[in-house]
């Protein structure tokens, strides 16, 4: 028997209903400013269109990440940043806000990727430990104790655009277990789903739910290959370049992060190659090229204004 698209949409309540636990305590926070509006779109009242955007996330998704449409890793991407902030706040800082967002549009403008369905949208997050994630889509995440550790707008360029890269490059996505997505595309591929029925929309939804829980764990756990960082790294290079940021910076990030490195910690310790073997690749780098912009007064001085009262 073929269920009604109601009946398909009310099938989905639970699991919007689920995104909604991790969303709400982080939905009324000051802070939270745009972004509650990117990742609040599955929580409280799910509407019937709320609903059929899960639905259109669940069963679309493809064979292999290449197959998962922009609108698509819109949606991923927000459920991820949702499980991020369900463990690390945000910070009720709106003007270090703004300034980060100013900030981190005119690198993601000067990316490979200077647009993405739900647009770029960056976040300061009321954490001590020294971190950033890139969920897919354009959602990024930086935590006080990263932003603390810059001495200047090169040194916080450098971090948002390496987060840029990880975004323009599609890096959460590949996250994904293959089995998964083959999983989904077998299911999306039988008369079955067409009628959207309980047994296949289950089965969609849990494929949906172990894809956010793959690209959260890579985030937050395990991080990402040397082969992707390198090419993240390489990729934010260039983005400073183009705006007139010091690439160096990335260096010096990189020296403050090793100096920082406490072996087994949960922040970057855990979720991120050896500082030394990425400055490594990214020095031929950074030798190549014209020189940077020199620091002007008007960029220290808007620096030194954002970062008061961090």
């Amino acid at each position: 028997m073929r269920l009604s698209k109601e009946s398909s949409i009310a099938s989905l309540v639970f699991f919007c209903a689920l995104l909604s636990v991790l969303c709400f305590c982080m939905c009324e926070r000051p802070g939270w400013a745009g972004f509650s509006d990117i990742v609040g779109g599955v929580t409280d009242n799910v509407l019937p269109g709320q609903a059929g955007s899960a639905v259109k996330a669940a069963v679309a998704l493809g064979k292999s990440f290449q197959d998962i449409t922009p609108e698509q890793e819109y949606y991923i991407g927000r459920a991820v940043a949702a499980n991020v902030v369900s463990t690390y706040p945000p910070s009720p800082n709106d003007r270090f806000d703004l300034y980060l967002n100013t900030l981190g549009q005119t690198l993601a403008e000067a990316s490979d990727r200077p647009e993405t369905f739900g647009g770029y949208h960056f976040l300061l997050l009321d954490s001590s430990e020294i971190n950033a994630f890139a969920a897919p889509g354009g959602l990024i995440l930086v935590t006080r104790g990263m932003v603390r550790l810059c001495k200047t707008e090169d040194d916080l360029a450098a971090v948002l655009a390496h987060e840029i890269s990880h975004v323009q490059g599609q890096h959460g996505l590949k996250s994904i277990k293959n089995s998964r997505l083959t999983t989904a595309f077998t299911i999306i591929g039988s008369e079955a789903a067409k009628s959207y029925g309980p047994a296949p929309l289950s089965k969609l939804t849990e494929v949906f739910q172990g894809s956010i829980t793959d690209i959260t764990s890579t985030l937050m756990k395990s991080g990402y290959s040397r082969d992707l960082e390198r090419e993240a790294d390489k990729g934010a290079v260039t983005i400073l370049r183009r705006v007139g940021y010091d690439p160096g910076a990335l260096i010096i990030m990189l020296t403050e992060m090793k100096k920082q490195l406490k072996p087994g910690g949960l922040d970057f310790a855990k979720t991120h190659p050896d500082p030394k073997d990425r400055i490594e690749d990214i020095r031929p780098l950074v030798g190549s090229g014209p020189s940077a912009t020199p620091v002007s007064p008007e960029r220290r001085k808007r620096f030194d204004a954002a970062m008061t009262n961090l």
